[in-house]
C-alpha cells in the first residue's frame, strides 16, 4: 500500500509540473493601449477596416496593432472622410501573433489565436515604401 501511495504522489507531482509549464507558456493579449501610444491610423479599403498602430514601449516602433471594422463612412462638409467604427477591434497583432475577437467585446480572455509567427505589414498600405520613396 505504501508503494501505491508513493506512485500516486509521484504522478500527481509530475502532472502538476506539466500543467504549470503549459500555463506559463500561454500568453495573454494586453488590452488596447491609450491614444497617447498611437502612432498611426490606416484605412484598408479592401477589408473595410481601420488599423491603429501603437508603440507599447514608447520608442516609436510599432509593436501592437488593432483592426476595427468600418460600419459606415461619409464625407464631411469639407470633403474629408469620416469613419464610423465598431466599438472594439476584430483583430489584434501583438508579439508576432494575430488574434481574432469575433464577438468584438474587447480584450477579456475570449480572443482566439488566429495566426502564429506573423507580423503586421504596414508597407502593404503604403505603395511608396515599395519604391524606397519617403511617404
Amino acid at each position: 500500500m505504501n508503494a501505491f501511495v508513493s506512485i500516486v504522489l509521484t504522478l500527481v507531482f509530475w502532472l502538476s509540473l506539466f500543467s504549470t509549464a503549459g500555463a506559463v507558456k500561454e500568453q495573454t493579449l494586453p488590452v488596447e493601449p491609450d491614444e497617447e501610444s498611437r502612432l498611426e491610423e490606416i484605412y484598408d479599403h479592401e477589408s473595410r477596416m481601420v488599423m491603429f498602430l501603437y508603440s507599447l514601449k514608447g520608442n516609436g516602433e510599432v509593436d501592437y496593432v488593432t483592426g476595427r471594422k468600418v460600419q459606415h463612412h461619409q464625407r464631411s462638409e469639407f470633403g474629408n472622410p469620416v469613419y464610423y467604427l465598431e466599438s472594439f477591434p476584430l483583430f489584434y497583432w501583438w508579439n508576432h501573433n494575430m488574434w481574432n475577437d469575433p464577438e468584438q467585446d474587447g480584450v477579456n480572455g475570449n480572443e482566439r489565436l488566429y495566426a502564429e509567427n506573423t507580423e503586421f505589414d504596414a508597407s502593404r498600405y503604403k505603395p511608396c515604401l515599395f519604391n524606397g520613396q519617403a511617404c
